[in-house]
């Protein structure tokens, strides 16, 4: 266990004071250890994944930082299926691209994600038509509570957009070490998101699961959404904000007022709309800067440490424009990372 480590580093944001106790798990062994001595010394417990998804508080973190860092994977026929059960330190794109080069398919549009496997149950991560509950056959965890593993089914997990049993009604209750999922051998690659279907626009040939795959980091990239070095564009922490849902009467009023405005029909009732749309229609254009905090010059969704920004100046960013959001549409955007300590007082 060591004291004082700098967070910044482990985030993709660049951004974040100290944690008081930091330690880095490298077995199931590792994790129940940690929680333990958090218990000990009455101290809060943060699970660190790859940072991908973080803003981390100025002042950083008063308890104890567990970062996980347990590795390898496993895989077994089943059918026409193959699962593969991963632990929760490893690399995303790395395991996405491993499932692909083995011709499985049903995570080939989330290639290009940062962050480690361990995060994506818990956000139901999800880009280009794709979400990892689709695949997803089960999670194992640490519950917190009684230092007892378990695992889940996918209902169990009772997933969502966005959102799981993980992060929503029992939330920091589990902690994830690995996660199983269900792919299809020899399956054809998923082309339902727009940008991606018109990228194979012309081509006689259904794509491979290869080339969906390289198409979609060609796309991130366009957007500043893949982590590329000495670009500016990719100090984020991805899409900082949701695509707000709301009822169909609302859009419909809102409709009248905006006739352009994007809207997808996102289940009974309810209509989804782009966060980006908004954004950009209450004034804040793509490059936008506040000092040190800004929106990328790529993507309208992701705010980018400029160079030396905190905690803070991302904040005020962020109130700046769901201020707006609000006062143009009456909707509240809702911050998609997950904040790490004690926010400042307005």
């Amino acid at each position: 266990m060591q004291q004082n480590i700098s967070l910044a580093p482990y985030t993709t944001l660049g951004i974040g004071g100290p944690a008081r106790w930091f330690t880095q798990a490298h077995s199931e062994a590792d994790v129940s250890a940690a929680v333990e001595f958090a218990r000990e010394h009455g101290l809060p417990l943060f699970v660190l994944g790859g940072g991908s998804n973080l803003l981390v508080s100025d002042a950083g973190f008063p308890g104890c930082v567990v970062h996980i860092a347990l590795r390898g994977v496993q895989q077994q026929t089943d059918g026409e299926d193959v699962l593969f059960t991963a632990a929760a330190g490893e690399e995303w794109d790395a395991f996405v691209a491993a499932t692909v080069e083995q011709n499985c398919a049903g995570v080939e549009c989330l290639s290009g994600i940062p962050g480690t496997v361990g995060g994506t149950p818990v956000q139901n991560v999800g880009a280009y038509g794709q979400e990892v509950s689709a695949t997803i056959a089960s999670v194992r965890a640490l519950d917190r509570t009684n230092l007892r593993w378990v695992e889940f089914n996918n209902a169990e997990c009772q997933f969502a957009y966005r959102s799981s049993r993980f992060n929503t009604t029992e939330r920091e209750r589990y902690m994830v070490t690995s996660v199983t999922y269900r792919l299809r051998r020899n399956g054809e690659p998923l082309l339902a998101y727009k940008d991606l279907a018109q990228h194979f626009v012309g081509r006689a040939e259904r794509p491979t699961l290869a080339a969906v795959r390289a198409a979609v980091r060609t796309i991130r990239q366009r957007k500043g959404m893949l982590l590329t070095p000495n670009d500016p564009d990719c100090h984020s922490a991805g899409s900082f904000f949701k695509n707000p849902v709301i009822a169909a009467e609302q859009a419909e009023q809102l409709s009248k007022r905006y006739a352009t405005m994007p809207h997808f029909t996102a289940g009974a009732g309810c209509v989804k709309i782009p966060a980006a749309w908004l954004i950009e229609q209450a004034g804040f254009a793509k490059g936008t800067a506040l000092g040190a905090a800004g929106i990328s010059s790529k993507h309208t969704l992701a705010l980018v440490n400029r160079g030396g920004a905190t905690a803070a100046a991302m904040l005020a960013l962020r109130d700046a424009i769901c201020a707006r959001v609000a006062e143009q549409f009456g909707i509240a955007l809702e911050q998609e990372p997950v904040y790490v300590g004690a926010e400042p007082l307005a």
